[in-house]
């Protein structure tokens, strides 16, 4: 592990090579503490997280209003533009995990590791946006999917929905908190609980005022930062650590899995479940249909196929400093995976590159969690108040007032939970459980005019407990047991392949994709899928919430009259549309 040694009376540094640097700002803000890890001092932490958190405040100011509407604060009056809305996408998505998650794949399955993660990762965002289009076609002043979801079926739905995004958020605040928490505990002499109240505290005071609004002008400025800092983190390891010379020698390090572009090992246990979670998170996760209803209409495509590119190209790029781990023959402190990166930009890097990276952690995590903000208060706002609470006819400053009060209790449960180091990976499974069992069913409600609210309900509940069954292996998974299971398994495929190629190419093209992926999963599958329960597990909240859904569906003869939902969903306020455009920069229309 390296640090500045101590600096020459002129304040020029010695490095291992024998040149001299000069280093000023953090030359006594230094140390190397008992891990090995570059720790700076109580005071350099401070500073750094007040620049950045006091200067995304300041620009908040720039955007704030003496009278905020409910429109503004929920979607920023659905008048986002092409670049605000890619930048927010794209710094909403790349979260603290992305960094660990992305960095781990690539030390544990190597070459091709990091472009599971990042690729599949980008997916989700891309197949959103056919989708996203006939949301937005149904109800184009609308603010959640809930409240689709409610003026087609109703409040049990609705809630079923609502719940798991609610859920989600407050797991993926408490894992942004968490990792706020343990980069300060790692960096400097602060604890632990430090990082996690500063993160929560300054995340919380600039999003609250403007809600939305403040969150996509504040990812705009996160982005750039984000990407200015990869760009020279990226490659000073790379080549601190010797060049492509030394990834090409670590080949020799790796196993044939590992050095393989093609490893079965990554497809199976990373690639195909990632896959098969791509429009799980599209559809269930509130931060991204928010960006749906706030950009506009005719930037939909643009803006989503940007933050496709970007995300990936920036996620894939992370994970290769996992990959040069693996070449170097690294090994991660006390076996932590999530050490990797800053063991690396520690062992590699001078203190300056140190203190960017931990802006570039502090960043990603915060825009994450200003997003989950901004989705909660406009959950509750929508979907729980506004269509539950206040029947239809809610008062717009109750609900703004309702909006601010959940995001202060939102942060105050992240931090709790955070402090509380819970099992967030159990509570993730569930969450993406949901999220899985729920796609069939949200998306064939804004196309087929049959599907009734109990067919929604009945699809998801049972989706839910079969997949808890396949998932923690509560029967034995043996037998007839397990090919029911396989079966269930290789119709969840069908449905995820034919969903997919359904958004782009239409109807007929995803039944035949989907019955050509059935037969093939059926033929080959079976009895092969069993040594993969996590994935049969995820693609069986799929088939059986398919397999529910359309069942009951065909056994109704309700008929549904799509036009109703543009007249049940509608802004809250009518002022507010008009004064936001206004409020967003010029150059982001």
């Amino acid at each position: 592990m390296r640090c500045f040694p101590t600096p020459a009376p002129d304040g020029r540094i010695p490095d291992d090579s024998g040149h001299w640097r000069l280093f000023v700002v953090l030359k006594r803000g230094c140390d190397l503490n008992d891990t090995g890890f570059t720790e700076f001092s109580t005071v350099t932490v401070l500073l750094l997280l007040a620049a950045f958190y006091g200067g995304t405040y300041l620009l908040t100011l720039l955007i704030r209003k003496d009278r905020e509407d409910t429109s503004g604060f929920m979607v920023a009056g659905h008048h986002v533009g092409f670049g605000m809305g890619a930048a927010s996408m794209t710094a909403t998505w790349i979260w603290a995990a992305s960094f660990y998650a992305a960095a781990t794949s690539g030390y544990t399955y190597g070459v091709s590791g990091p472009i599971h993660y990042g690729l599949w990762g980008a997916l989700m965002i891309l197949f959103i946006y056919p989708f996203g289009r006939r949301f937005r076609q149904l109800a184009p002043n609308g603010h959640t999917l809930g409240e689709l979801i409610h003026a087609r079926h109703g409040a049990s739905s609705q809630l079923i929905l609502a719940g798991s995004n609610i859920l989600g958020s407050v797991i993926s605040l408490m894992v942004n908190f968490t990792a706020a928490g343990a980069l300060v505990s790692v960096l400097s002499p602060l604890s632990f609980e430090t990082g996690v109240i500063v993160a929560g505290i300054g995340v919380l005071a600039y999003t609250l005022t403007s809600g939305f609004r403040a969150s996509v002008f504040t990812d705009f400025a996160q982005l750039v930062a984000l990407m200015a800092i990869a760009i020279i983190i990226i490659p000073a390891v790379l080549f601190s650590a010797g060049g492509t010379e030394v990834m090409v020698d670590g080949l020799s390090r790796m196993t044939d899995q590992q050095a393989s572009l093609f490893s079965v090992d990554a497809i199976m246990n990373q690639g195909a479940p990632f896959f098969v979670a791509v429009l799980a998170y599209a559809i269930g996760n509130q931060t991204i249909s928010q960006r749906l209803f706030a950009v506009r209409e005719k930037h939909i495509k643009s803006t989503f196929v940007t933050a496709t590119i970007g995300y990936g190209a920036i996620v894939i790029g992370l994970g290769m400093i996992g990959l040069m781990a693996l070449s170097v023959g690294m090994e991660p402190i006390d076996g932590n995976m999530n050490n990797l990166i800053p063991q690396m930009v520690s062992t590699y890097l001078s203190p300056v590159f140190v203190a960017l990276f931990f802006i570039l952690v502090i960043g990603s995590l915060s825009s994450t969690a200003d997003s989950d903000l901004s989705a909660l208060s406009t959950i509750v706002m929508a979907d729980v108040y506004g269509k539950n609470i206040a029947r239809n006819n809610p008062d717009p400053k109750v609900m703004m007032l309702v909006g601010r009060i959940t995001m202060v209790v939102a942060t105050v449960a992240g931090l709790v939970f955070a402090s509380f180091s819970l099992d967030i990976l159990v509570m993730l499974v569930f969450v993406g459980a949901l999220w899985g069992a729920i796609v069939f069913p949200v998306i064939v409600s804004c196309y087929w005019d049959r599907v009734t609210n109990a067919a929604f309900t009945w699809s998801v509940v049972v989706a839910m407990a079969l997949f808890c069954i396949a998932r923690f292996e509560l029967l034995e998974m043996t037998g007839f047991t397990v090919l029911a299971f396989e079966v269930l398994a290789s119709v969840g495929g069908a449905v995820v392949i034919g969903m997919m190629v359904f958004g782009f190419f239409g109807r007929a093209a995803g039944l035949v994709a989907g019955l050509i992926t059935l037969v093939a999963m059926l033929v080959f599958a079976t009895g092969f899928l069993r040594d993969y329960m996590v994935l049969v597990a995820s693609l069986t909240a799929y088939g059986a919430s398919a397999v529910v859904c359309t069942a009951m569906t065909l056994t109704s003869n309700e008929r549904f009259d799509f036009d109703l939902i543009r007249k049940r969903v509608d802004d809250y306020d009518d002022a507010g549309i008009e004064d936001d455009a206004a409020m967003i920069p010029e150059g982001a229309k």
